[in-house]
């Protein structure tokens, strides 16, 4: 009778240490980043060290139809987002800006190991390093899912002109609580991203866009951010996209190109 307690208990817990330990694996798949096709015309490959030494290694896409005012995009994809395809996407989102996107920590050719503390610490070295090399007029971040945490934590703490985030949450950890509510997330979880925390201090303009059938960011947990945000610009969901489909639906472009107007106001 024993083992039949013993047996489903120390498998529970061998889950709790996989949670605890590989946590950093499961939400940062480094091995998962696809490969980037060449560069747009006009790049420049940008490479500064943390200062833990860890080396970053990143891509400027200068405008292709230059306005009047310099606007740097600063971008942070998602978790398997390669930094050059999304710099590439973000160039035609967005041809009257500057891109700068880089690798994140881990993810190769960046050297060290990813964390959220590592991506947070790292964004704002990044905008400081664009900032100082291209000298642009305003700067907005623009986040998407995990990167939409890396983006508003860089709001909360550098004067950029405004964010936009896409498929965005309030807490990773309340995500990954959500997912595992049979797991003590909670007490394990050691990958802060907290946009809803990171952004009731700022009156900083923030547009959302989110995809009305995403089911790995819960729509509770964009409407909680969402009641969080003082100054929110610009708020749009397309119904019919999910989490990742939504980079592909016809009106995304459009609304995206809304999202920046109203950021920029």
């Amino acid at each position: 009778m024993w083992w039949l307690l013993f047996l489903p208990l120390s498998v529970y817990l061998a889950i709790c240490v996989l949670l605890f330990f590989g946590q950093n694996a499961l939400i940062f798949p480094t091995g998962q980043v696809g490969a980037a096709g060449p560069p747009p015309p006009g790049s420049g490959r940008l490479e500064l060290a943390t200062a833990s030494g860890a080396r970053l290694r990143g891509l400027h896409i200068p405008p292709a139809r230059p306005s009047g005012e310099r606007l740097l995009i600063l971008g942070f994809g998602g978790n398997a987002w390669n930094g050059e395809v999304m710099a590439a996407f973000l160039h035609r989102l967005y041809p009257q800006a500057d891109i700068v996107a880089f690798h994140y920590r881990g993810y190769r050719p960046s050297e060290g190991s990813p964390s959220a503390t590592a991506l947070r610490e790292d964004a704002l070295q990044i905008h400081d390093f664009a900032r100082a090399r291209l000298r642009p007029r305003r700067i907005v971040a623009v986040g998407f899912s995990v990167g939409s945490g890396v983006a508003a934590a860089l709001a909360a703490a550098r004067p950029i002109d405004g964010a936009i985030l896409v498929t965005p949450f309030d807490s990773l950890e309340r995500v990954a609580a959500g997912h595992y509510p049979w797991l003590p997330v909670r007490a394990l979880f050691r990958n802060r991203l907290d946009p809803a925390g990171d952004l009731a201090a700022t009156n900083m303009r923030v547009a959302i866009v989110a995809g009305g059938r995403d089911t790995l960011i819960p729509p509770a947990r964009t409407d909680a951010l969402r009641r969080s945000v003082p100054n929110l610009a610009f708020d749009r969901t397309i119904p019919a996209a999910g989490h990742n489909d939504l980079y592909d639906h016809p009106d995304f472009a459009g609304v995206m190109a809304q999202a920046l107007d109203a950021v920029r106001r």
